[in-house]
């Protein structure tokens, strides 16, 4: 099934795609990768594009997307591209610790509300949000529009539940990275750290459902009601990941996924940890 017709209405009237195709990579991958993938995601279904400044891939990404507008494939109001804004990528002083910009989010708020009206943007959202700082969000002072979205980690391992409630309480959508448990590049992630495909209990699923792991992985998500970004840069399984809309897993199956959290974070961006807006000090 194409997954442009599997939809989630925002707090803003428009709709997003509920399966999207990540599109970081780690270092090592060439950038012309993006392109040559994003373009083979397209094909293959995906109509929810997600990117970054961070990613060092959005020329890539956008060439992709307006040569399979070119060829007919897609129109642009068919795809749902997300982005986040940026300027210099972690700066570092003389001891080679990250400098810190520190930023009002309210202020910051504001200035996303003006790309809005600007038409720079349909919709706006945040990232790595806790429900602190949704909530001074939420409660700022003349708040023109409310965050559509949370993109967070989230997977099995981190299911992310209460900070789940709380954003469906508000029609926030929660949107879920590394929902298949992380490339694990080494400056990132802990190399000890568990692999979620490996898990039994994603495997037993897989092998009942005649299914991978990884689609048990995303159908989870989109049974909770969460947006989930399906990151790869294999053909094959770009192909493999839109079969998510295929089958169905029981309350059975959602009961013994739900016991794998462990609160485990991939990305817990240590390194950051003594910012003011450190966002993961927080239950959720």
């Amino acid at each position: 099934m194409d997954s442009k017709h599997q939809c989630v209405k925002l707090n803003d009237g428009h709709f997003m795609p509920v399966l999207g195709f990540g599109t970081y990579a780690p270092p090592e991958v060439p950038r012309s990768k993006a392109a040559e993938f994003t373009k083979l995601a397209i094909e293959a279904g995906f109509r929810h594009i997600d990117s970054a400044h961070l990613y060092n891939n959005e020329e890539q990404v956008g060439l992709a997307i307006r040569s399979k507008i070119a060829d007919g494939s897609v129109k642009r109001e068919d795809i749902f591209y997300t982005s986040k804004p940026g300027e210099e990528l972690s700066p570092t002083d003389e001891n080679a610790k990250v400098i810190f910009d520190i930023v009002d989010l309210c202020t910051t708020w504001e200035a996303m509300e003006k790309c809005k009206e600007a038409g720079l943007a349909k919709s706006i959202g945040v990232s790595n949000f806790n429900r602190r700082q949704l909530e001074m969000i939420l409660n700022k002072p003349g708040l023109k529009y409310k965050p559509v979205c949370n993109q967070v980690e989230c997977h099995p391992y981190l299911n992310q539940s209460k900070l789940l409630d709380f954003c469906k309480s508000k029609d926030i959508v929660l949107v879920a990275y590394s929902a298949l448990g992380s490339q694990r590049p080494k400056q990132w992630v802990d190399q000890n750290s568990p692999v979620l495909l490996e898990d039994p209990v994603l495997c037993a699923l897989a092998k009942k459902h005649k299914r991978t792991p990884a689609l048990i992985a995303l159908r989870y998500q989109l049974q909770r009601g969460v947006v989930v970004l399906a990151k790869s840069y294999n053909e094959q399984r770009i192909r493999e990941n839109v079969q998510v809309f295929e089958f169905q897993l029981t309350p059975e199956d959602m009961k013994a996924i739900d016991s794998l959290d462990r609160n485990l974070r991939y990305f817990n961006s240590v390194g950051l940890a003594s910012h003011p807006n450190y966002p993961f000090a927080d239950e959720y």
